[in-house]
């Protein structure tokens, strides 16, 4: 299926995808939950900024030059699952056990991994463009340029050669170096290693805001590392630091971040409802990282529910009926919501 800006109610296509359900569900297997849509075709709209963690294959079919697009492409299908979480027979589940992704294939038809592992140059300082002349009004005129020349081949694409690579636990170069210069800065700053040493965490994060961010070399700043890195949720300061100085090995998705509160909230609630544990996991983390799911929730206008594309009344109809307030009450006593704003 297509899934770009000029299809009609796209993105809610985008949110279907990511939950199994787009073009409907399909019933190639008992009591599996997954879409009729196996594969989408798409330019921008899922691939930055966009979590499938079942996603086994992605395609890239043009040429990518920004290091920090790529890396956001590729992520997409780097997030863990279990493939046992979209059955929803208790029994078939359970005899099942964990099926963890363990593979993801990006196949890439145009040289994008070489390009960024081989060619890039990351420290490599970019010439500002001259301005574009303006065409009439006055003044000095210059003849506009001549429409750009169309080619037309008319004979089969054929692949010229075919190879597989695999990634180990390093991950890619464009991985690395992006964010290699802020650790450099980091730990090659005296001032900073001492507060981190001292483990003052709030005046080495106001350290660097003042002394690394927006400095005329590098311009760091949360925005462009967080880009750099992939991530598909907001970073504070604190991990940056944590990072460069080895006390965290990576930064967590958005997806391990909920999987981490929710283990949490197991641990402190103990709920004897196991047969339903999947379908309050569902609410925890649609309360957690969608705003209108909260505000419905909060507001009591659950009849909302029933218009809402990634939650709705059916999805709250499977949560035991005490833990539709008591989860919402538990993520707002003890779950920071900025990292999934």
């Amino acid at each position: 299926m297509q899934v770009t800006s000029d299809i009609t109610d796209a993105q809610k296509m985008t949110v279907n995808f990511a939950n199994n359900n787009l073009g409907g569900h399909s019933g190639f297997m008992p009591n599996y939950r997954t879409c009729k849509a196996r594969v989408c075709v798409t330019v921008g709209m899922m691939t930055t900024g966009y979590d499938c963690p079942d996603l086994l294959n992605l395609a890239l079919l043009r040429p990518v030059f920004s290091p920090s697009e790529f890396v956001q492409m590729k992520g997409r299908g780097t997030r863990k699952h279990n493939f046992a979480e979209e059955m929803f027979d208790p029994a078939r589940k359970a005899a099942l056990g964990d099926k963890t992704k363990t593979v993801y294939r990006l196949f890439d038809f145009f040289a994008n991994c070489e390009f960024f592992e081989e060619t890039f140059r990351y420290d490599e300082e970019l010439n500002l463009p001259r301005p574009t002349p303006t065409y009439g009004g006055g003044g000095d005129q210059h003849s506009p340029p001549p429409p750009p020349r169309t080619h037309e081949v008319f004979e089969p694409d054929e692949v010229v050669f075919q190879a597989e690579q695999q990634i180990g636990a390093e991950g890619m170069r464009v991985d690395r170096e992006l964010f290699q210069r802020f650790e450099d800065a980091a730990r090659s700053d005296a001032q900073l290693a001492e507060l981190v040493k001292q483990q003052n965490w709030d005046a080495a994060a106001q350290h660097v805001i003042e002394k690394l961010f927006e400095k005329p070399t590098d311009f760091f700043n949360l925005d462009k590392l967080r880009r750099a890195t992939g991530l598909d949720r907001r970073i504070s300061i604190r991990e940056l630091i944590e990072k460069a100085f080895g006390f965290i090995p990576k930064f967590k998705s958005k997806a391990e971040l909920i999987d981490d509160e929710f283990q949490k909230f197991l641990l402190d609630q103990k709920p004897d409802e196991a047969e339903l544990i999947a379908a309050m996991r569902y609410f925890f983390e649609s309360y957690i990282q969608d705003a209108k799911v909260r505000q419905i929730i909060d507001d009591g206008e659950l009849t909302d529910l029933n218009v809402n594309p990634t939650f709705n009344m059916a999805d709250l109809r499977k949560v035991p009926e005490r833990w539709r307030k008591r989860i919402p009450e538990y993520v707002k006593d003890y779950v920071p919501l900025n990292p999934f704003l």
